[in-house]
């Protein structure tokens, strides 16, 4: 099986360029893997040791923000990767890094010339980045490896027939900080002892936002005295569902709404307006100081990255989307943080947060349009309903952290100059 992998790596290495021009997310990619090994022989400085950090996507990174806010720039060299799109278009500039690129994908030559390259002392891979070459690839050298907040499930390939061959591969690992038991559970399984559970370090990064400063002053003059509601992270499965209320409330003006998009692109946004089937405010016009009439609309839509964890504070019911379609659901945490009654879809089975919070009476799944308006009405006009809701919330965030002190302090142990103290 590990030769049909090569094979299928190999193969995909060389069809993806002409496959990407029929993908603008696909030809991101294949472009930004063109750039990689020119970032990367430019930017790896062979004076300092390195720790390469890799991260499949947005969601990934924000999981391990926390560790490397801890990492001594002076004394390593962070470079960052990521697998997709999302991932690497928002982050490229952070400042957590020293290196920010795509990972070249997992073909044989690539893998030999990224480590040959990098040359990493420590590697930090999250949640389930699971790449057998690099993982073989880094068994062989002197590199520490850890996994961040991982998961392992039944179902996934390594009990699997075909991909028990890649089980070999977690030998690189020389600890696993797992999010939960049933995680232990599953690598034990495998007959692997080296690992903790630690939790979900976004729990720690969930529970920085609160200290920052979230003040934007044209969504208080938006929402006024008003009720706001937010629909976060937003796919049009989820926007569906919402359509008939959202329609409702634009003619009373009852509620403020603001909606985040997952994805904000011109023709991303242009389908989003048809789907409301009217037109809201937009924060791109708000940013050009263009005089906006608040009273134009009872929606404001965040067409722009970054603006959404601040939106959340501003809450009294989020709906994070993701979960009425099968794209995966997002961050919760990021909501749940301020306080926040916290609704999803129903498509969670793969995010045993959204149970757990669901369990404690936090979080509140629904199914369809009119499930999404029953929860909104209970939540909306039953002040003591929505505020212990939301104090289980805030409460369940602060009973959660400290994961990313447990990876910091065995990090420690590994090299004390790697930590700022």
């Amino acid at each position: 099986m590990k030769k049909l992998y090569d094979i299928f790596t190999a193969f995909a290495k060389a069809s993806l360029p002409v496959v990407g021009a029929f993908s603008e997310k696909l030809n991101k990619g294949v472009k930004g893997r063109e750039r990689a090994w020119d970032i990367l022989d430019q930017k790896v400085k062979s004076s300092l040791p390195k720790v390469w950090v890799h991260a499949a996507s947005l969601g990934e990174f924000e999981q391990v923000v926390p560790v490397l806010q801890h990492i001594n720039r002076e004394r390593y060299q962070v470079v960052l990767t990521f697998f997709s799109p999302s991932g690497y278009e928002n982050k490229k500039d952070t400042p957590l890094a020293d290196v920010v690129t795509y990972l070249p994908l997992d073909a044989v030559d690539n893998v030999n010339k990224f480590i040959a390259t990098v040359e990493p002392s420590l590697a930090i891979m999250v949640k389930y980045e699971f790449w057998p070459n690099y993982l073989q690839a880094l068994g062989r050298t002197d590199c520490h490896t850890v996994l961040v907040s991982g998961i392992f499930r039944q179902n996934m390939a390594f009990h699997r027939w075909y991909g028990r061959w890649m089980t070999k591969s977690l030998e690189a690992f020389d600890h696993f900080f797992l999010q939960n038991h049933s995680s232990l559970e599953e690598l034990n399984s495998l007959g692997f002892s080296n690992a903790s559970v630690a939790g979900d370090t976004r729990f720690d990064r969930a529970s920085q936002l609160i200290e920052r400063n979230n003040n934007l002053p044209f969504l208080e003059e938006f929402i006024k005295q008003k009720k706001c509601v937010v629909i976060g992270s937003s796919w049009p499965e989820d926007i569906e569902i919402f359509t008939n209320w959202l329609s409702q409330n634009e003619k009373t003006g009852q509620y403020k709404v603001v909606i985040a998009p997952h994805e904000v692109g011109p023709k991303k946004i242009d389908a989003l307006q048809q789907q409301l089937g009217y037109e809201p405010i937009y924060w791109s016009a708000v940013t050009t100081g263009i005089n906006i009439d608040h009273s134009s609309s009872s929606t404001l839509v965040i067409d722009s990255i970054g603006l959404l964890t601040k939106a959340y504070s501003y809450a009294d019911v989020a709906y994070v989307g993701g979960g009425m379609g099968t794209k995966g659901l997002h961050n919760i945490l990021e909501a749940a943080t301020f306080g926040v009654p916290v609704l999803i879809g129903k498509n969670y089975e793969k995010f045993p947060e959204a149970g757990k919070l669901e369990d404690l009476g936090g979080l509140f799944s629904v199914v369809d349009a009119a499930d999404l308006e029953q929860s909104l009405k209970r939540l909306l006009e039953d002040d003591q309903l929505r505020e212990k809701t939301g104090m289980i919330c805030g409460h369940w965030i602060n009973s959660n952290t400290g994961a990313t002190q447990l990876i910091v302090d065995h990090l420690k142990t590994w090299d004390e100059k790697l930590i700022l103290d």
